[in-house]
């Protein structure tokens, strides 16, 4: 990168954001006409929120009635019909973090908020956000992590060497559409016709049991899916209780977007009470629980979400972390990180942790952003937050694995590769010598890259097509 344009470009925040404290609001779910009715208790509600999820136009219909233009239904039709590769499932508490400040009464006057917002723009993707010409990356993938590759039993991926993720089931209470298991998580769309877990779920624990009582090296283990808000309780905690038996697990993290979409959930009494009863067991064992969820913009943390986090915190948990996912249209700027990481860390309890460049699944193009980008905006973000809770922006590079962004080992910003490395092999690569090359490629959205590197990778598409 050119040393003189990093530093102008590095510069260009300073003395712009200002800290202001800012209290969270719940949007008033009234002033949609399916919801005018609504009392505070049915929404507070879990089961009342799963019930009256949006599914479909005609769901979406029931709650906005003729707030948004019958263009927009068509633009989301064509999408599902030609770019999803998720199903739609949303939340109303979801639903209600988009355009929260339109309080729209004529036909049709919800539709450009609701078009530009930007928890709208990854939650329910329209066809007019995908890249009309670059829509996939020529290098993406549906398992695009190769976490399935890297299965030791079904469903327990091992690609780090003290650290393991446990995909205990494959559903969530909502569907991103930047999902980076969608080759495996959710209903099949038309584009897409999903993977699926063969073992019934006791079997498919008891197996990633078994696997991490002979493994003394294993001390870390991320518990995720699909999201645990859609696992019950009862087995949940019992497959919690197991990990605690083993002698060589330190820490424990429950994944689960659900915190931010399905508040609801976790601030709920029996949920609470299992949470206590695992977070003394931890403490007694020394082991470390934390839960990690996922909010990309800072509407999405409201009081509902705080309760919900403060009150895991108060049952025990050791921490609770964000891992955004940094997303053209929806949070790439610093300003749009830093009111998020305020808002999470003032008022909800929440540690800034991750944010993730998005993956290169199929049809994530308008998503994604380049490598130099996500460089610039760390580099903006440094100073503001405390130290503990200023987050990382990391590339999870295939079968490398995640890098802080400014880890990269070379950079062709014309071509849009980056290069990096490694000091460890996965149980993969361990057994087949000849798959580590010792370097490891990513590579940004076509459409961002200067004019001569386009034209490369046209002319390579088109020659792979013709060879």
């Amino acid at each position: 990168m050119d040393t003189a344009r990093s530093q102008t470009e590095s510069a260009a925040l300073e003395g712009v954001y200002e800290y202001r404290s800012r209290p969270l609001v719940e949007p008033d779910w009234r002033r949609f006409p399916g919801w005018r009715d609504i009392t505070e208790a049915e929404w507070a509600d879990p089961q009342w929120q799963r019930a009256h999820c949006v599914k479909d136009a005609k769901g979406l219909r029931a709650v906005v009635g003729d707030l948004l233009d019958e263009s927009f239904y068509e633009d989301w039709e064509r999408d599902r019909l030609h770019r999803a590769t998720m199903s739609v499932l949303l939340p109303p508490q979801m639903i209600n973090t988009m355009a929260p400040e339109v309080t729209a009464a004529r036909p049709g006057e919800l539709t450009k908020a609701f078009h530009d917002d930007p928890v709208r723009r990854y939650m329910l993707p329209v066809f007019s956000d995908r890249h009309p010409h670059w829509p996939s990356h020529p290098m993406a993938g549906r398992d695009s992590l190769h976490e399935q590759d890297m299965w030791v039993v079904e469903g327990l991926t091992h690609r780090y060497p003290t650290k393991v993720l446990a995909e205990l089931l494959s559903t969530c209470p909502q569907y991103c559409g930047h999902c980076t298991r969608m080759d495996l998580v959710g209903n099949s769309t038309p584009q897409i016709t999903k993977n699926r877990l063969r073992l019934k779920p006791v079997d498919r624990a008891d197996r990633i049991l078994a696997h991490l009582r002979t493994s003394p090296g294993i001390r870390d283990v991320v518990v995720s899916g699909g999201d645990l808000a859609n696992m019950p309780w009862p087995r949940l905690e019992r497959f919690i209780d197991s990990l605690l038996e083993i002698d060589s697990i330190r820490d424990i993290r429950l994944a689960s977007k659900g915190l931010i979409g399905l508040p609801q959930h976790w601030n709920s009494g029996p949920v609470l009470e299992g949470v206590g009863r695992i977070a003394q067991k931890a403490r007694s064992r020394g082991v470390r629980i934390a839960l990690h969820t996922h909010a990309n913009a800072a509407q999405q943390v409201t009081p509902g979400v705080a309760r919900a986090a403060w009150a895991l915190l108060g049952a025990g948990l050791h921490d609770v972390r964000n891992q955004g996912v940094l997303m053209r249209g929806v949070n790439d700027s610093a300003h749009d990180l830093l009111d998020l990481c305020f808002a999470l860390a003032d008022h909800a309890g929440v540690t800034p942790y991750y944010f993730y460049m998005c993956d290169m699944i199929p049809n994530a193009e308008h998503w994604r952003v380049p490598l130099h980008r996500a460089q610039l905006i760390q580099r903006q973000i440094m100073g503001y937050l405390p130290g503990f809770a200023t987050p990382r922006i990391v590339c999870d590079v295939p079968l490398a694995g995640k890098r802080w962004v400014d880890q990269v080992d070379s950079y062709d910003r014309e071509l849009g590769v980056s290069h990096w490395s490694k000091s460890y092999l996965t149980p993969l690569e361990a057994v087949d010598p000849d798959a580590h090359s010792g370097s490891y490629h990513y590579y940004d959205p076509i459409d961002t890259l200067p004019l001569a590197g386009q034209r490369w990778w046209r002319e390579t598409r088109q020659g792979s097509r013709q060879g």
